[in-house]
């Protein structure tokens, strides 16, 4: 699994203009099959396309942009892209979905890089102020994997990873992120299933308990403020 070290955007530069994007293009076009094989060829060519692009993808710009194809459908945040034998058609077409796709998935890490900076705890919090963070982050990022994918298929997936990598992103060791983790949700969230926010808001309470010992406050008016800016981002 993906470690956000590799991901954050902060550590992978990315630089990218009117130049990279033409030369981009022109790769892509290169690797389009002129005959595509459709149904009737099981779609090998256009699998074949996604693969050879998603090489070039990935010795271009670095692991960073491996996501670029994790399609919503498939619990992913891209909606430009869905996979070989519903995005390859054109040079043209696939190159511009390819290139749209990639720039869509750099703004999200970009978007969850800020998201985990503003949610994280502070560095002095007491144990108690740590488990109201905690929880908030925790019911904030399932919920926004939730609407991002729509509860498709492996949308618990994306919920499972996005916290992984806040926990990290905070000094977490990876390995103890992913136990806490697994240990919150337990199997609770399921493909095209929405959950009820009464279950997120326990998977969240989960996590701060089992990681500081603490139940969040109940009480939340002191954070009222704090609250309803996360609410808007």
């Amino acid at each position: 699994m993906r470690g956000w070290n590799e991901l954050d955007p902060a550590r992978n530069p990315f630089t990218w203009d009117e130049d990279e994007e033409a030369r981009l293009r022109s790769l892509v076009r290169e690797w389009v099959p002129p005959v595509l094989s459709g149904m009737a060829g099981w779609w090998q060519g256009e699998r074949w396309c996604e693969r050879q692009v998603d090489a070039i993808i990935r010795e271009r710009y670095g692991n960073w942009a491996w996501g670029w194809n994790w399609c919503c459908r498939h619990g992913g945040p891209i909606g430009s892209w869905v996979d070989g034998p519903g995005s390859v058609t054109t040079p043209d077409e696939t190159a511009a979905r390819v290139v749209a796709a990639l720039l869509e998935w750099r703004e999200w890490l970009e978007w969850m890089a800020e998201r985990f900076a503003e949610l994280a705890p502070p560095s002095d919090a007491s144990p108690e102020d740590r488990s109201w963070h905690l929880e908030r982050a925790c019911v904030r990022l399932v919920t926004y994997a939730l609407d991002c994918s729509g509860a498709e298929g492996g949308w618990h997936g994306q919920a499972s990873m996005v916290l992984r990598w806040f926990l990290t992103s905070t000094g977490m060791d990876q390995a103890e992120a992913g136990r806490a983790v697994d240990s919150a949700i337990g199997g609770r969230f399921k493909s095209w299933i929405s959950p009820e926010q009464t279950l997120i808001d326990s998977v969240g309470e989960d996590l701060a308990v089992g990681l500081t010992g603490h139940v969040p406050y109940r009480d939340h008016r002191e954070r009222a403020a704090l609250e309803e800016f996360h609410d808007r981002c």
